[in-house]
C-alpha cells in the first residue's frame, strides 16, 4: 500500500511493524535498508498529514461580545 493512500493510523500500524522487525535483527542487510527507507517514507508522510491537520485546528476564544470566536490555529 502506498503511503499517499494509507490513512494516518494505517501509516502508524506499518512504521510500527517496520520498527519490530528492525529490532529483532534478524533481518539480512539489504532487507533492513529497505524497510528503513520505507520507514523513513512512512515517517514524512505522517508528518504532512498532522501538520495538515494542524492547519484545520481552530482555537476558540471568547470575543468582546461574550460570544466564541474562532482564531487559526498558530
Amino acid at each position: 500500500m502506498a503511503e499517499q493512500k494509507m490513512t494516518f493510523e494505517q501509516a502508524l500500524d506499518r512504521l510500527d511493524q517496520i520498527v519490530k522487525g528492525l529490532e529483532k535483527g534478524d533481518a539480512p542487510l539489504a532487507e533492513s535498508l529497505g524497510l528503513f527507507e520505507e520507514g523513513t517514507k512512512l515517517i514524512g508522510a505522517c508528518t504532512k498529514m498532522l501538520d495538515e491537520a494542524e492547519q484545520k485546528v481552530v482555537q476558540l476564544r471568547k470575543g468582546p461580545d461574550g460570544a466564541p470566536v474562532e482564531d487559526p490555529f498558530k
